[in-house]
């Protein structure tokens, strides 16, 4: 089938949150046009939903920016979550992603998943080149908890601790900056920036990764589980913090995020916005 649903995810409210656009049924879909079909709608990601390979599972997820394939991201699990449960797929289901089968329970217009990879600290890029690619001084950047760190759950961002809310929201980002990131340190997004201000526990943060045609996204789970898998690892004590995104693009996103003995659980809303189906 070629139909399609489009949810606003991370969010309770129609026009806010991350699109993310779910094919239920993608069988039928030539393999060739995944790509395409993602960058023909230039969401952060699209994801194209199979039979599941273990028959006891749910379905099996496959996600795409509009650059490229990737194993793991956060609104797309959460958004294809509620999208089936919309469908009839019950509240509980197991969704085979790239970085292996994730358990996501679905209650009332909300959902929330937990993934149990392993924090992987890529790099500690250079204070000064992350600076110059978030267009702020270096000083802004602060240190105390960790240095600018290239982390992953399953996709990395570089992710920095920041002194400010008005640094976070003045933020310009050096796409010059982003390329020579990128060759210094590769990984799957292309140096993706994840910059963030704590507030006890409620974290304000942004997200750019143009070198994707990701100029910024409005709520990236996947930073956000990045994010709280470090700082327990660097505090040494489990924690639960809602994080607040998208704002400074106009588009309100809140993630919960809770981590307990190395496991990451990501949380948030969502609500279908259009159905469609393609024509071509």
């Amino acid at each position: 089938m070629r139909n399609y649903v489009v949810y606003d995810v991370f969010t309770e409210t129609p026009f806010g949150g991350n699109q993310l656009a779910v094919f239920p049924d993608a069988g039928e879909l030539p393999e060739a046009d995944l790509q395409k079909i993602a960058a023909e709608f230039n969401f952060s990601e699209v994801t194209f939903v199979y039979p599941p390979e273990d028959a006891s599972h749910t379905a099996r997820v496959r996600i795409f920016t509009p650059t490229t394939e990737v194993p793991f991201a956060g609104h797309p699990t959460i958004g294809t979550a509620i999208a089936l449960a919309d469908l009839g797929h019950g509240g509980e289901m197991v969704l085979e992603l790239g970085v292996g089968p994730l358990v996501c329970k679905v209650t009332d217009g909300g959902a929330q998943f937990t993934t149990e990879v392993p924090l992987e600290v890529l790099a500690t890029p250079d204070p000064a080149l992350v600076a110059r690619a978030l267009g702020i001084s270096e000083d802004a950047i602060l240190t105390t908890s960790h240095a600018p760190t290239m982390a992953s759950l399953g996709l990395p961002f570089t992710i920095t601790e920041l002194d400010c809310r008005d640094t976070l929201a003045a933020l310009q980002t050096d796409v010059a900056a982003f390329r020579e990131g990128n060759a210094k340190y590769p990984s799957g997004l292309d140096f993706a920036q994840f910059a963030y201000v704590r507030e006890g526990d409620v974290i304000h943060a942004r997200m750019f990764a143009p070198l994707d045609n990701i100029p910024e996204d409005p709520a990236t789970g996947s930073a956000c589980a990045a994010l709280g898998a470090l700082l327990a690892s660097v505090e040494g004590q489990d924690m639960t913090l809602r994080v607040h995104q998208g704002d400074d693009m106009g588009r309100p996103s809140v993630i919960g995020v809770t981590t307990l003995d190395g496991a990451v659980t990501i949380s948030g809303s969502a609500c279908k916005v259009m159905e469609g189906s393609l024509t071509y």
